[in-house]
């Protein structure tokens, strides 16, 4: 069992910044790969970033790619996005998700093992 917390979400103006996090409980961080999702209002909820369970690999939508970076901390049990250059169109609730494999994150619910509450990113014009 993993449960997974956000953290980090905020209002923010265009062109700025912010990080999130995701914190998990357990022992078996490790073994999972980790992944951001999103939904805005209206919207599907759809894949953002995922980073492989030792950190070594990546993945990025191309909305999001040389803006956002994603990296995890095995020995804080932690995952982190790093948005720069944020947009309007970045304005929804951001989920951390668990799943075993990488490749896993891109075919979004019906692959996630666990789910984190969410929080909110407005990015204003």
């Amino acid at each position: 069992q993993v449960q997974l917390v956000e953290s980090g979400g905020g209002l923010v103006q265009a062109g700025g910044s912010l990080r999130l996090s995701c914190a998990a409980s357990g022992r078996t961080f490790s073994t999972y790969a980790i992944g951001w999702f999103r939904q805005a209002p209206g919207k599907e909820r759809e894949f953002v970033a995922a980073v492989s369970r030792g950190g070594s690999s990546t993945d990025y939508a191309d909305s999001v790619k040389e803006r956002f970076t994603i990296s995890r901390d095995n020995a804080k049990n932690t995952v982190y996005l790093q948005m720069n250059s944020l947009k309007v169109e970045d304005t929804a609730v951001y989920y951390c998700a668990a799943t075993g494999l990488l490749r896993n994150m891109r075919y979004g619910s019906a692959r996630i093992d666990y789910w984190g509450q969410g929080t909110q990113v407005t990015v204003s014009s």
